[in-house]
């Protein structure tokens, strides 16, 4: 059985997840981003139980499927911009619509309709985020960021940043108070 989980955009909420599912004596066969697949068929006190114990961790289990087609896409979007480093090979329209077997229009005019903001959007600002958090961490030049982000010079990057946060990346740098967002807030 496969649970689909929303707010589940870290490696720690895995891990919530799975301890979860251990406390109820439940089996995984694997739990990603956003979802977890379970070896047995949920009885309705077990699901209620689930839902409950991950609700105290601010996840909540879905079952609307335009809500879970949303969290997916989310859910590949964070992964590719916050946890992988090789570049796509394929634009990201075309990669998005093999990963969820969904025409790219379909998913465009859904998470617009739900989101209120465009995937393109949503796309900007986790690469700022992103960018944030390389740039708090201070062990990569705004040329190697922009180069692992896959910005096609430094100032797009500057640029898309700026036009996002209303501060240049050298500015946001020199600020005590660093203004970095939870990825579910994002």
């Amino acid at each position: 059985m496969k649970l689909y989980i929303k707010n589940m955009v870290c490696i720690r909420c895995k891990l919530v997840v799975k301890e979860e599912l251990t406390k109820l004596g439940l089996h995984y066969t694997s739990v990603e981003l956003g979802e977890a697949d379970i070896v047995e068929e949920l009885s309705a006190a077990q699901y209620a139980a689930i839902r409950q114990g991950l609700l105290k961790w601010g996840l909540e289990v879905m079952d609307d499927k335009k809500s879970i087609l949303i969290q997916r896409i989310k859910n590949v979007i964070v992964e590719v911009v916050h946890y992988t480093e090789e570049p796509l090979n394929i634009n990201f329209s075309d990669f998005l619509s093999e990963k969820l077997n969904h025409d790219y229009t379909y998913l465009a005019n859904l998470f617009s309709e739900v989101q209120g903001i465009t995937i393109e959007k949503f796309i900007i600002s986790h690469k700022i985020e992103r960018v944030k958090e390389l740039l708090v961490y201070n062990e990569l030049n705004l040329t190697e960021i922009a180069f692992l982000m896959h910005y096609s010079s430094v100032a797009h990057l500057s640029n898309q940043f700026k036009k996002v946060t209303g501060l240049t990346p050298s500015h946001f740098k020199q600020l005590k108070v660093k203004r970095r967002s939870m990825l579910d807030d994002v």
